[in-house]
């Protein structure tokens, strides 16, 4: 019954009342030494924002404009994992370089056409970030020479990979205040063919 518990008190929400901005909110400095989850946006507590491959590129542009983003989780209709899709990837070669291949009008253009699928992403594991600090992630990133890192879990009732987490250079830049930028270094002359060959 209600009535054996005590109601909490209440307040008239002054003028000065406003929606909470996170992108606003103060966050405690962190150094390389701080525990990497202080880093990662929590997908379990943030809705991440994706859109579907068959969308377009306009589409997808309008979409990070509007949510203050620079990727996007491309799924399918069933709400699967196909890629990311970045502002890079968006707004550089590779668009131009797929209306050469294949003769399309950049209208035409689908977010799967541009994105990084799934079968070209690493992931870090749950389990091993949360007891990594903040500079085993710069490192780790160094070395695979990305700008964002996904963290997946095991989701125990179907066994499937969860994305449950994310990491972005420009984040982390701004938490530890300094600049964090890496140059993709191909790390072998067939990885430069296959990019060549297939990727833009």
């Amino acid at each position: 019954m209600a009535t054996d518990y005590s109601p909490l008190p209440t307040l008239t929400l002054p003028r000065t009342t406003d929606l909470v901005r996170l992108d606003q909110r103060p966050h405690p400095p962190i150094s390389m030494n701080s525990p990497a989850l202080s880093a990662m946006t929590d997908l379990r507590l943030v809705n991440p924002i994706g859109i579907r491959g068959d969308a377009g590129l306009r589409e997808a542009h309008q979409r990070m404009i509007s949510h203050g983003i620079r990727l996007l989780f491309v799924h399918d209709h069933d709400g699967s994992l196909l890629g990311i899709v970045t502002a890079v990837d968006l707004l550089g070669e590779r668009p131009i370089q797929c209306m050469k291949e294949h003769g399309k009008h950049h209208d035409d253009l689908q977010v799967s056409d541009v994105m990084t699928p799934r079968a070209r992403l690493d992931a870090l594991r749950l389990d091993d970030v949360a007891s990594a600090i903040v500079g085993q992630l710069v490192a780790t990133m160094q070395q695979l020479g990305r700008q964002h890192a996904l963290v997946v879990e095991v989701n125990p009732v179907n066994g499937h990979h969860e994305l449950c987490g994310l990491f972005s250079t420009s984040h982390m830049a701004r938490l530890l205040g300094r600049p964090l930028s890496f140059i993709r270094v191909p790390q072998a002359l067939s990885e430069i063919q296959y990019s060549l060959l297939y990727t833009g």
